[in-house]
């Protein structure tokens, strides 16, 4: 093998790692949007149920619940 063939098997291995790494690098930025989006579903569900108690409270408060 001369030295042109051992170059150029170099530099298309370093190609598949540099695809593999940006497959795992994207694989991992849509887990963390994926983790982000329910975080954020779960404290918008945490929030209406701390609403929907705060008005319970003000209707016991001014007799409307009755």
């Amino acid at each position: 093998m001369d030295s042109n063939q051992s170059a150029g098997l170099q530099a298309a291995e370093a190609k598949g790692q540099a695809e593999q790494k940006g497959s795992q690098l994207m694989d991992q930025a849509s887990n963390a949007a994926q983790s982000a989006k329910e975080s954020v579903q779960q404290a918008g569900q945490q929030m209406q149920e701390k609403a929907q108690q705060a008005t319970e409270a003000v209707k016991d408060a001014t007799g409307m619940n009755k």
